[in-house]
């Protein structure tokens, strides 16, 4: 059977499936066969454009230069000891030299990407976990805050030898990357190093601000397989050009705008350092994007939002495919608004680390389903499980019935590096229990309706609710305490905190934000608002209840954004398809202008993505 030129439907990816995966990635021993094999086919051909800043002329490395940098640094991390089990971390924005890191890390040993805005004893717990043997990093002169943190690593961090610096002189102790780059041989691995599919290829930690540092095990084959994965539903080609503004500690500025591209021979564009974080890209995104003739990028709901701001009506953005959004709920209004201001369609995706990146996305030229996250990818198993007691897959759910998502297949990791992680993660024989809640309806399309883990997810960055809690749990007034989202119309979800307080002591809310913003290291886990409650709702056992939490948090917040509106009642709750559903109720003394009230209802709560139904009371 031979495949059909686009995926519109599940049919179509059932097609692709026909012909086996390795048969497709022959040729593929590991991700650095993509960039020798992209020298070989692709030459001169640009693979990489670097932007310094929004304005400047961008600095280009061939497919040729690319794969050569790239073996001179797997030489250069082999010549300072590091082998195939040794972990090569970096604290790097978004630069060519951080591709360079990434490839020949992975082709030396292990590479560990690491998030530099994190504090510096987290950075230094996933660096301890993954037993980092060199650190490459920015110089003082480059970026002062980050050399901050740098430099007590060491003493933090037994394991570590060598620290190699970008863009700028080493200080004593350390050595410039470029400069020990250029004197490596860039025509082979001096190693000799045979890569095999199954050797590690990267350690990804698992969150923003959770506690612990859970580092996944990603495979050479898992970084292949998601690439060709992610090419096969978006049609890659050697035209394509991607605009990457994520970070490349984040696996998806790496796979989606980073190897899918680069295995088809396409273009990546790398939005200066600071990628969305820089405002200057997100003023002249769209000149960026005419410049260079991208024709997609991937962003969370935060960038899109921003980005309805630019003017655009001047600019030729006829390349433009799409636009991927997948960390975090996109609000309809925001993707209707999106979409009609720009003409790009907007695809919603679902992936995770331990899927490698991205597991479902809507058919790019099939039925789009707002709110949605597609279809699953070709060879991306994933189905809708009902699990018993025991955390083990009891029975499939019947259509539109909301279980677990669970996913299989050759983008799934083995594993977390450490073993006692692993406990509970499998539902059944290879099946990865994602800790969210969804649906599949009649046509395959997965819906999430929430999370059995309690992440909050703000503009894409998770937050674990366990930072918040023990941190409130240290004031001396506070009884209880516990954290949960907050629907906003900007970053998704914000953290909000509910407490009671213990008899006898007084405090205000406000204290108690002040509290936790002092006593949170990092900034983006600081609840929005602190909410004092006479009683926790807790289960029959004595837990706290958090579902109800979410609901009341859901109806504050939605009320607050309906304030305007007289005699409008807003309450949440449970629902069996959308997993949880506001609903806005209208007084019957605004029966007369009823229609008006619901259409600036919508024109206000369209900017939020839990769902919600308007009734009569």
């Amino acid at each position: 059977m031979s495949d059909p030129d686009k995926i519109r439907d599940l049919a179509d990816i059932e097609a692709l499936e026909q012909t086996p995966i390795a048969a497709r990635l022959a040729g593929f021993g590991s991700s650095y066969d993509v960039f020798r094999l992209g020298a070989q086919r692709y030459g001169d051909a640009p693979a990489l454009h670097f932007l310094p800043d929004a304005e400047a002329e961008a600095v280009t490395l061939s497919y040729r230069a690319l794969f050569a940098q790239i073996t001179r640094a797997a030489n250069l991390f082999h010549s300072l000891g590091v082998g195939p089990g040794d972990a090569v971390s970096f604290i790097l924005p978004n630069l060519p030299q951080t591709h360079m890191v990434i490839w020949g890390g992975a082709a030396a040993g292990i590479v560990n990407p690491v998030n530099p805005f994190l504090e510096p004893a987290h950075i230094a717990g996933i660096m301890n976990a993954a037993q980092s043997k060199v650190l490459v990093t920015l110089a003082p002169g480059a970026d002062a805050g980050a050399w901050e943190k740098v430099m007590g690593l060491r003493d933090q961090v037994p394991s570590l030898r060598h620290i190699l610096v970008v863009g700028g002189p080493a200080p004593e102790g350390t050595q410039s990357f470029d400069e020990a780059l250029a004197a490596q041989p860039a025509d082979r691995l001096v190693s000799g190093r045979r890569l095999r599919p199954g050797d590690v290829a990267a350690y990804f930690h698992t969150g923003g601000t959770t506690g612990t540092p859970k580092l996944a095990c990603q495979t050479h084959f898992m970084h292949l397989a998601n690439a060709l994965m992610i090419g096969l539903a978006a049609d890659f080609d050697t035209e394509d050009c991607a605009l990457c503004g994520l970070p490349l500690f984040h696996v998806n500025a790496v796979i989606v705008t980073g190897l899918a591209p680069f295995m088809r021979g396409g273009r990546v564009v790398l939005l200066t350092p600071s990628g969305y974080r820089d405002r200057a890209v997100v003023a002249n995104f769209f000149k960026i994007a005419e410049r260079f003739g991208a024709s997609y990028f991937s962003a969370v709901p935060t960038v899109y939002s921003a980005l309805l701001q630019v003017p655009c009506e001047d600019v030729d953005l006829s390349a433009f495919n799409y636009g991927v959004c997948g960390a975090a709920p996109m609000p309809v209004e925001v993707i209707r608004a999106f979409e009609e201001k720009t003409g790009i369609a907007i695809l919603e995706g679902y992936g995770l680390t331990e899927g490698t990146c991205a597991s479902s996305f809507n058919p790019r030229d099939g039925e789009r389903r707002v709110g949605s996250i597609g279809l699953r990818l070709p060879y991306q198993e994933m189905k809708i499980v009902e699990l018993g007691p025991d955390g083990r897959a009891r029975r499939d759910c019947a259509v539109d019935e909301i279980g677990v998502v669970a996913i299989k297949g050759p983008n799934v990791f083995p594993g977390y590096k450490d073993e006692a992680a692993n406990r509970d993660i499998w539902v059944a024989d290879g099946w990865f229990n994602t800790g969210d809640l969804g649906r599949q309806d009649a046509e395959g399309y997965f819906w999430l309706t929430g999370r059995a883990k309690d992440l909050i997810i703000r503009g894409g960055h998770n937050i674990d609710p366990a930072m918040i809690e023990d941190a409130l749990h240290r004031h001396q007034a506070v009884d209880l305490a516990a954290a949960v989202g907050m629907p906003d119309a900007y970053a998704g979800e914000l953290p909000v905190a509910y407490v009671t307080v213990k008899p006898g002591f007084k405090v205000g809310e406000e204290d108690l934000r002040e509290f936790a913003r002092n006593a949170i290291a990092e900034r983006a886990a600081v609840p929005a608002q602190v909410i004092v409650l006479k009683a926790m709702p807790q289960t029959a056992v004595g837990k706290i209840f958090k579902p109800a939490l979410r609901y009341d948090a859901i109806a504050r917040r939605y009320g607050e954004a309906l304030a305007e509106l007289d005699e409008v009642a807003v309450s949440a709750g449970p629902h069996k398809i959308h997993g949880v559903l506001a609903t806005v109720r209208i007084a019957p003394s605004r029966a007369g202008d009823e229609a008006a009230l619901r259409a600036r209802i919508d024109d206000i709560l369209g900017a939020y993505a839990v769902r919600y139904e308007i009734v009569s009371a």
